[in-house]
């Protein structure tokens, strides 16, 4: 079939949406970012951002996918006249190439640990030394490299299939089973002898810990959770019909994002705190220090299992839109030869991300700027391609897109004062605070 590519329920959508936006940043990040920047008064300012900053720039990008129904690297010339505008699609699809390749690194260690896990299980592999089991792994170039081929083709296996058969019907299943899978472990991290005392450090403001590095922190979360800036939500948003309500969409996948996050939160500080473990940042988390922290409880390899069973849903739900965008940009967005660009976005991915698997091992002296190959990667899309995204964003559909495209898709009637009013905050926010907000996180990621 040659139609193009669509959406085949609202709910799809938003599941969707929301499993793109809900990948290792919310779930992983989300917790000791927390940790290290005051608890409770953390997470409070990162709500506040999250409405104030990353609903409006979410719909902007909804707005724009939907108003032009093309893929990501016409997009902008379409609504804006002018081809020059797509560099800001092919810097979008730049990005999300490159975030694939590293991600998927990260997605295959999480393929290993579960298989090892389930091996522990089931008394065929057993091991207590934690840090040296992380450090074999992905320091053995096979190891990652292999993990790493096989989190890509799950991604090929998924996208392959389209956006209903394919992205729509895994993420039905997926997000479902993330949350279940969440109040599970959440029962059980509450029900541990001194929890109470995680919850509190997680829930309750200590204003006096509010820091300016936690409060510009507090502001790359806040768009970097929603996966916005990198032209993810507006291929989404492009599958969708006219009917939709867009502001309610946005908002749905804005409250499930921050539903996981605090999820997260609620999940590991609780069972931090029983345990009087220190939290701690980066892959030590999920991979060092999660694994010691279950072992410690009762049916704790069980949890584990059902834990990374959870990240890989998390993980997985985000990666296929960033191999879905390159996909959709080949295939005009329609279903004309998808499987074959999805083997071949595919292969590419697994190629450019060799010298990033291998930044544990074999080109662990390799350095650039200071920095494992790896480590440039996620700096190079985190902190330069996706804060330029967002401004790019801000600016453009605040400034050049037609604002008769924007209430059209918002569905603002202009007799109607509360849809009006609410437009208008909407476009002001787009215009004159958020480019100001984004640069200064720009700037601050250098100093």
């Amino acid at each position: 079939m040659s139609e193009k590519s669509q959406w085949g329920s609202k709910i799809g959508f938003i599941l969707a949406s929301a499993g793109s936006a809900i990948g290792l940043g919310a779930v992983w990040k989300f917790p000791y970012m927390t940790a290290a920047n005051g608890g409770g008064s953390f997470l409070l300012v990162f709500l506040i951002f999250t409405l104030l900053i990353g609903l409006p720039l979410l719909l902007a990008e909804f707005v724009l996918g939907r108003g032009a129904a093309v893929s990501a690297v016409k997009t902008f010339g379409k609504l804006g006249k002018n081809k020059k505008y797509n560099i800001f699609g092919i810097i979008g699809a730049f990005a999300l190439f490159v975030l694939l390749s590293f991600y998927s690194v990260i997605g295959g260690w999480i393929l290993v640990y579960l298989g090892i896990s389930i091996a522990d299980a089931l008394g065929i592999y057993s091991t207590s030394d934690y840090v040296t089991l992380f450090s074999t792994i992905i320091s053995n170039s096979w190891i990652a490299l292999g993990a790493q081929a096989m989190f890509i083709l799950l991604n090929v296996l998924i996208v392959s299939r389209g956006v209903q058969k394919g992205i729509e019907r895994a993420s039905k299943i997926m997000m479902p089973m993330l949350f279940i899978i969440f109040l599970i472990i959440i029962t059980r991290s509450l029900t541990l002898p001194n929890s109470m005392a995680g919850v509190t450090y997680f829930l309750k403001p200590d204003f006096s810990k509010i820091t300016t590095s936690g409060l510009l922190f507090a502001l790359g979360q806040s768009f970097f959770a929603l996966s916005i800036g990198v032209t993810a939500m507006l291929t989404y948003a492009s599958y969708l019909n006219k009917q939709v309500n867009m502001v309610q969409s946005g908002v749905s996948v804005v409250i499930m994002n921050i539903a996981v996050s605090i999820m997260a939160g609620l999940a590991i500080f609780p069972a931090m705190s029983s345990f009087g473990m220190e939290s701690e940042g980066g892959p030590s988390l999920l991979f060092i220090v999660l694994p010691q922290l279950f072992n410690n409880m009762a049916f704790g390899k069980i949890f584990y299992i059902l834990f990374l069973i959870l990240f890989l849903f998390a993980t997985i739900t985000s990666s296929v839109v960033m191999l879905e965008i390159n996909v959709g940009n080949l295939t005009d967005q329609k279903n004309t030869n998808r499987t074959k660009w999805s083997v071949i976005v595919g292969i590419l991915t697994f190629v450019f991300g060799i010298p990033s698997a291998l930044s544990y091992g074999t080109l662990a002296n390799t350095l650039f700027f200071g920095k494992t190959f790896f480590d440039s990667m996620d700096f190079l899309v985190s902190n330069i391609l996706m804060p330029l995204g967002c401004l790019f964003l801000s600016i453009f559909t605040g400034y050049v897109l037609d604002k008769k495209v924007a209430m059209r898709e918002l569905h603002v009637k202009e007799d109607n004062k509360v849809s009006l009013g609410f437009f208008k905050v909407w476009l002001f926010l787009l215009r004159y605070i958020l480019p100001i907000i984004i640069a200064i996180v720009c700037l601050a990621q250098f100093f």
